[in-house]
């Protein structure tokens, strides 16, 4: 299970025990933030692309929107969401838990500055019904991000 995958990657610095599971789903946005019982804003989801040949997650505030110019101009591309299918094999984990830790070899983690303004946020943990509180920095170390990147609007 992508849960148990990533509850070992956070032990390694002793981390496992933060992951909260919940009895109903966290799936959306909106349903995690629920669960929580926090601003849907904090909500760090991962959305994930192709980006020439690659597979690219960007970690991005709630209430945040990809902005297709910003994006082109960043990855030189337009922004193409993987499928359901293709995120659970070349990312590693499914719709509805995507999350920047124990991802697959090869897929590359950014984060989005609308993610900036807050000082801890709840990304995912593999599952549908699971998050984490970190933060920014806590979010950077574990996610082994490549680098921030501004491709958002806030709506």
């Amino acid at each position: 299970m992508s849960i148990e995958r990533v509850r070992d990657y956070f032990r390694q610095w002793g981390m496992d025990d933060k992951v909260q599971e919940f009895d109903v789903s966290s799936a959306t946005v909106e349903l995690a933030a629920a669960a929580l019982n926090c601003k849907p804003e904090r909500i760090a989801k991962t959305l994930a692309f192709k980006a020439d040949g690659r597979s690219i997650l960007i970690v991005v505030a709630g209430d945040a929107r990809i902005d297709n110019q910003k994006y082109k101009a960043r990855f030189k591309a337009k922004a193409k969401m993987l499928s359901p299918e293709e995120v659970e094999s070349l990312v590693g984990h499914a719709v509805g838990g995507v999350c920047p830790f124990a991802v697959n070899e090869g897929v590359e983690v950014y984060l989005d500055e609308s993610l900036k303004r807050f000082s801890t946020v709840f990304p995912a943990c593999g599952s549908s019904n699971s998050a984490i509180e970190l933060t920014i920095d806590e979010l950077e170390k574990y996610s082994k991000f490549k680098e921030w990147v501004d491709v958002c609007k806030v709506v």
